[in-house]
Order: structure tokens, then sequence, then C-alpha cells
């Protein structure tokens, strides 16, 4: 019987949301929780002994066919076979290993997961999920309208994987003025017609709630057959897992570890997807060390991770960073998490988030002190980064390894460099390419950082985009005039 998925908020029968083809199409739950499985595949040592001979599109399909095992594996295999060739990835070698050097006793290193389309570590998972729903769609006749909300990255990774898909039509939501010159212009460069851009007057924590609007009218999003491709979509973090699992085989390999010895991840943190991946991939059974929550000034994981309280900020207390993609203060994914704590109790991750609309915060340790017990054994910790932090730390590691990182994989670092144990590998995982934030490389180092060859004049190509107000029925309207039928 295939893995079957519940909402988050779900109780009894009626949290089920289906298999996996049921819950690729459908983002939110008709209750407004996420999807989850019901159950977590386990890999075990002797399994992940077999995985380290195994490139990446093969790895992801041992990975991916466990979550969707509604479809055939060898058809799981042929579509991550397309979705990680060298031709997207710049190489064969897709998500490779970096060693930088000894520190504290302990080897630190980069997962580089940013040599896709856009230069981002979304490509990851994007690619993916283009080859899932051209896959399905075409299997049923159908057409699907993306509704997304981006901060950076998502949205053009998103619309790069989608803009050649005959059956998907985009509408992304970012915040006006809000995202790097460079980014902006990766995505509203775009001029397929299947492509629409939306400047939302606000912060992403507003296009999020707009995008999550939209979904909860399920009489429209029926309609207009609404789809996500933000990672409150399982598939998207389904597929990020991979890379944790061969980040790990990596770092065995490099350092002449055992299967079974610990590796500790540094994330940078936003949306929560990213680490979430890593705590799922450590919950299958991968031998992880510390998962390191790393954030900006927008510190609202960290301050959860330190005091057990969630509390979201408003746009206004929202600040505007030299790490733009993590200005967020509303981590969609943190929700999964929290239910995980729960014991996978639906009843009390609704009752935990009908608090966080009505007050702005709960406190986890003590609504449910076994959760927060959960959480504190969990091996996730914190840290926040400031500007000045990544900074230095972009300057440090130029000078020290001759490496340029980007503002993002900066924050991952810094904080990361606080729980380095000795003996256990420390891979900070890279989430775009120095070049899409050229302002604060040349702040940093006197100099702009090195641009991937065919992007020198990418700001200078015409623009596309519309903007709007923080307005749901003006959206719709949009999406109603403009949505494949």
């Amino acid at each position: 019987m295939a893995l079957r998925y519940v909402s988050t908020r779900g109780s009894g029968a009626a949290a089920d949301m289906g298999s996996f083809q049921a819950i690729l199409l459908e983002g939110l739950a008709q209750d407004g929780g996420l999807a989850m499985p019901v159950s977590l595949p386990q890999v075990s040592l002797t399994e992940l002994q077999r995985f380290a001979g195994l490139g990446y599109s093969e790895l992801a399909t041992e990975i991916i066919s466990r979550f969707a095992d509604d479809l055939d594996v060898d058809l799981v295999g042929r579509l991550c076979g397309q979705a990680y060739t060298a031709e997207k990835f710049g190489s064969t070698e897709i998500a490779p290993l970096t060693p930088l050097g000894q520190e504290q006793d302990a080897p630190l290193a980069i997962l580089e997961l940013s040599n896709g389309p856009t230069l981002a570590f979304k490509d990851m998972a994007m690619q993916m999920l283009g080859q899932l729903f051209e896959y399905v769609l075409t299997q049923r006749g159908e057409t699907l309208n993306i509704l997304g909300a981006t901060s950076g990255d998502t949205g053009s990774a998103a619309e790069y994987a989608m803009r050649d898909k005959h059956a998907v039509s985009v509408f992304m939501l970012s915040p006006q003025g809000r995202m790097s010159a460079f980014q902006r212009a990766q995505m509203y460069s775009l001029q397929e017609p299947n492509i629409h851009n939306l400047a939302v007057d606000g912060v992403f924590d507003d296009c999020q709630d707009m995008v999550k609007a939209v979904s909860a009218d399920l009489a429209f999003k029926a309609k207009w057959r609404i789809g996500t491709v933000n990672s409150i979509n399982w598939a998207r973090i389904m597929s990020q897992v991979v890379y944790y699992f061969k980040g790990y085989l990596s770092a065995v390999k490099t350092y002449g570890l055992r299967v079974g010895d610990r590796v500790s991840f540094s994330v940078p943190s936003g949306n929560f997807g990213n680490v979430f991946s890593g705590f799922i991939a450590k919950s299958m059974g991968l031998p992880t060390g510390k998962l390191i929550v790393a954030t900006n000034e927008n510190d609202v994981l960290d301050e959860f991770f330190r005091t057990g309280v969630y509390r979201v900020r408003a746009a206004k207390e929202t600040y505007q960073t030299s790490s733009p993609s993590m200005d967020i203060s509303k981590a969609s994914n943190f929700e999964r998490f929290i239910f995980f704590m729960t014991g996978c109790d639906g009843a009390a991750t609704a009752s935990l988030w009908r608090e966080l609309a009505h007050t702005g915060q709960f406190d986890l340790k003590l609504a449910h002190p076994q959760a927060w017990q959960r959480v504190q054994a969990s091996g996730m910790v914190s840290g926040k980064s400031m500007h000045a932090n990544r900074l230095e730390t972009i300057r440090d590691l130029d000078q020290r390894y001759g490496r340029v990182v980007d503002t993002h994989t900066a924050d991952g670092v810094f904080v990361g460099r606080r729980y380095l144990e000795p003996g256990v590998p420390m891979v900070c995982l890279e989430t775009a390419l120095p070049a899409k934030f050229e302002e604060s490389i040349l702040e940093a180092l006197g100099r702009p950082a090195p641009r991937p060859a065919g992007l020198e004049q990418l700001e200078s190509l015409p623009q596309r985009v519309e903007h709007i107000g923080q307005d749901v029925a003006e959206l719709k309207r949009l999406i109603a005039q403009r949505a494949l039928r």
C-alpha cells in the first residue's frame, strides 16, 4: 500500500490527504495544514554504504521513490535522470563537497548547491518538481496554475524550471525593492507568456500570506487549479533531503570516516524548509551530529530554539538585510517541525496555530512540555549572524581559503563555527553564488563577485513585472484573467 500523507492540523480520518500524487498538486490541506507522511521511511547503515557508490540522480531515485511510492520506481529514476544533468548543473558531480580546512580540530567544508540554472540551492528541488509536475499533468490531461511567493531565490528557480512546461503557468509574488538587483533581473527578465511576476508592496511574509489566503479559498483554488512550488509543497522537502545524504557520504569519503560516524550541518534558514529537510534526513537514519539553524537579524527561529517561544514579527519589525532571502518572520515549514515534535498530533498543532493567529506567539515549553523536551533532544541548535558578521566571514574565507561565498552562506559559516566539535566535520550548506549579491561582496572585499559566463549584462535586459498591493481580491482577479484553463 502506498505511503499516505496527513495534514499537520487534521485529526482522525479527516486528516488523510491521500498518496504522493494527490499532495503533489494540492498545496495546502483543506484545513490550512501542510502535508506530512504518516511515517518516515528508514535507511539502514547497510543501505547507506550501498548509496556511497551512486551518482546523484541514482541517489535521488533511492530517496524520492520512498516518498513517492505510488509512482513506478523506474519512472522516478527517469525523472531524476532528467532533472539532475551535467547540462543543468555544470558538471557530472552534482552537489560537490569542497573542503576548506581544519578549524578547532574539526574539518570545515562547503556543500555546493548553487551550480544550477539560477545559481541558488532552490534549483536542487525545483528541477525535480518541474519533472514531476509535467509527468503527472500530462498523464491526467490537466493544467496547473502555480502561485508562489519568493524572498529572492525560489521565484527564479521555479520560473526557470517551469518556463518550458506547456501545462503550467507561474504567478510569483515578490516583495517590492527587497531583493538584490541580480535576483530581480533574473526573474523579471523572463519573457515567456506563462510566467507572471507580481511585485508586492510589503515584505516576503506579506506575499506568503497572500498565497495562503488564495489557497484557503477552496472553491477558487479548485476552479483555477492552483498549486504551489513553495516549500509548503512536500515534494520540495523530499527532494532536498537527497543532498543531505550526498553531503554526508561525501564527507565520509573526503575525511576517511566510517559510515555511521557523525557529520554536522549548518544551514542558513529563513522559511525553515532547507534545515527541516536535514531534520527529515536525520529522522530517516542519517548519522547527523548537530543541525544548526543559522538566521540573520530576523531571528524568530533562533529565539525559538533558545527559549521555546515562537513569536512572529509584523512587517514593520522585519528587517531588510544583506542576506535578503532570509528576511522572513513567519517560517511556513516550522509547522511541520512542531507537528513532529508533538508526536504528530494534528489537534495540538492546530491549537498552537490558532493561538499564533490570535496572539502572534506561543510558548511550546509551557503548552507542551514533552514536545519542548523533544526539541531539545533533536540535535537542532541555532544562532544569529549580523551584517558585520557576514562581511567579516566573507573576508576571512577569501583570505584564508581563497573562497568567495555569498552573504547567506556566510551566515551559515559564521554560526556553524560556534558549534565545531573535534573530529566531527561541519558541512556548511551553500545557498547561492556570490554574484547574486554583488553589492555586499563589493562592500566586503572591495571587488565585485565573479560572474558566470553569459550573465555579465543580466541587469540591462528588459524586465517584465507588475506591481500590486497587498490585495487578495486583486490577486485573484489577475489569476482568473491570465490562468491556464
